[in-house]
């Protein structure tokens, strides 16, 4: 079965270290904030200017001033703090952030992102994300396989580039792969339960090798 969106928010954010600095992108990955794993403590930036996030509030607890990149409200810690955009932007293009988690519309083989035109709609822009991919120091991709029913990781992406050669790791809803930006290539290194590699190669143009012992 694929994995639901908490599923994958729950993966990504077993890449969480203690001490991180971590920016989350607008759709699924802003999920992670609600599956931080006991014991660490990560501080999550918003390129708005809030540092220390706290999850996704309750019904009836929400504070319209509190809001994250997206436009969803989010909660404040005793240890958050508010800046502006000069000062974000500052962090991010200082290399001050350890992690990225953003969501795409397409990843090639070799680590390139395009995730900030979409098809067929008018957009203002590609946001934070060219500079984040640029200034961050690791670069997790959270999306979904496919997208009505094609390959969303390609040879080469079809759509501008948001970066060339900037993602490290590509969580799906039905697997997980690494990707060595120096070297180039894209590994398999997991698989959603009860799913094949059968599976993944159907639907999947990449390619990609695969995790010694995962077949």
């Amino acid at each position: 079965m694929p994995w639901s969106r908490d599923d994958m928010a729950r993966r990504a954010a077993a890449e969480l270290k203690d001490g991180f600095y971590v920016n989350l992108g607008i759709g699924i990955p802003t999920l992670v904030s609600n599956y931080i794993p006991a014991g660490i403590t990560v501080q999550l930036q918003s390129e708005n200017g809030m540092m220390g996030m706290g999850p996704f509030p309750y019904e009836g607890e929400e504070d319209p001033d509190l809001i994250n990149a997206g436009k969803q409200t989010v909660t404040e810690l005793p240890s958050t703090s508010y800046f502006d955009s000069a000062q974000s932007f500052g962090m991010i293009r200082g290399g001050h952030i350890d992690l990225s988690i953003l969501g795409a519309m397409q990843v090639s083989e070799h680590g390139d992102l395009a995730n900030w035109m979409i098809p067929g709609r008018m957009v203002k822009g590609m946001g934070g994300a060219m500079d984040l991919v640029a200034g961050v120091k690791r670069v997790v991709v959270l999306m979904e396989h496919t997208a009505r029913g094609e390959p969303k990781l390609l040879h080469r992406c079809t759509l501008p580039l948001t970066g060339a050669h900037v993602v490290d790791m590509v969580i799906t809803d039905l697997a997980v792969f690494a990707i060595d930006k120096k070297d180039g290539g894209m590994e398999l290194i997991e698989l959603a339960p009860d799913l094949s590699l059968a599976d993944i190669k159907r639907q999947t143009e990449a390619a990609f090798r695969v995790r010694p012992g995962l077949e």
